[in-house]
């Protein structure tokens, strides 16, 4: 009975493209709110930093610590419905739109956290270093900090990426139709009357993803260790080529005082 209903989902043209529409659906949803929650993340988590420097800051730190706050201390469905139903309650607004605003500022918040902490554990010393050399502020926060920081704070991340995903499921309570609420439709009475065969299939859906979102962190942490060992070995390199100079000049410098003391 449980697989005639897999394949009765499967061979079905209706059915499949249902999910098919679902499952694009939080995807896109997800991925847009990925990209805005990575983009308020970094913004805030650069003021909250940059305002211990400068007082001048001192009122968007405020700003921000307020956000950070307020999304983390409330249901993410609360903050959906608030947009959909109380603010962006505008004729003809797209609701996919409402949804990535909604998850994306609830990301952001969560971001920025784990990215102030990044930041926080670079060494001071690469920001000296940067100032010294003639960059600036933002420039050294752009090209040195932040870099470091987000490789440190890949796994992180990552999470934060896989819960987005699966936040989505709740999409359905302000009308759009996702990749469980179309298991929901296929499994209503007046279609399969089977609630969790389809529940199931989805469930791979969401698997699929994960597994693969996981695979990809895991090339990118791979990745940034080779990079890692790449420049420790041309460190090392650079190191032994300029002993083996100075030793050279020190023989040569030894060689010339023999002969000139034998003269």
């Amino acid at each position: 009975m449980f697989f005639d209903l897999i394949w009765e989902i499967i061979s079905s043209p209706k059915y499949m493209s249902t999910i098919l529409e679902g499952f694009s659906m939080t995807v896109i949803i997800a991925c847009g709110a990925a990209v805005l929650g990575l983009v308020l993340g970094i913004i805030v988590a650069v003021v909250k930093i940059a305002a211990k420097k400068n007082k001048k800051l001192k009122v968007f730190e405020v700003i921000c610590d307020l956000y950070v706050s307020i999304i983390r201390g409330t249901p993410v469905a609360l903050q959906l419905f608030i947009l959909a139903f109380g603010i962006l309650t505008i004729r003809g607004f797209p609701l996919e739109i409402t949804a990535i605003i909604a998850f994306g500022i609830n990301s952001g918040a969560y971001v920025a956290e784990s990215l102030r902490g990044g930041i926080q554990s670079v060494d001071i010393g690469q920001d000296e270093a940067a100032r010294s050399l003639g960059l600036s502020g933002m420039q050294s926060m752009r090209y040195i900090i932040i870099p470091q920081a987000i490789k440190s704070v890949i796994p992180a991340i990552g999470n934060e990426l896989i819960a987005l995903l699966k936040e989505t499921s709740i999409v359905s309570m302000v009308g759009i139709t996702d990749l469980t609420f179309a298991a929901k439709i296929i499994g209503a009475g007046n279609e399969l009357a089977n609630y969790l065969v389809p529940m199931l299939f989805v469930a791979l859906f969401y698997l699929a993803v994960v597994y693969l979102l996981i695979f990809f962190i895991r090339m990118i942490e791979r990745k940034f260790q080779q990079s890692e060992q790449h420049a420790d070995e041309r460190k090392l390199e650079k190191c032994r080529l300029r002993m083996e100079k100075r030793l050279r000049a020190i023989d040569e410098r030894y060689q010339k005082e023999c002969m000139n003391g034998g003269n």
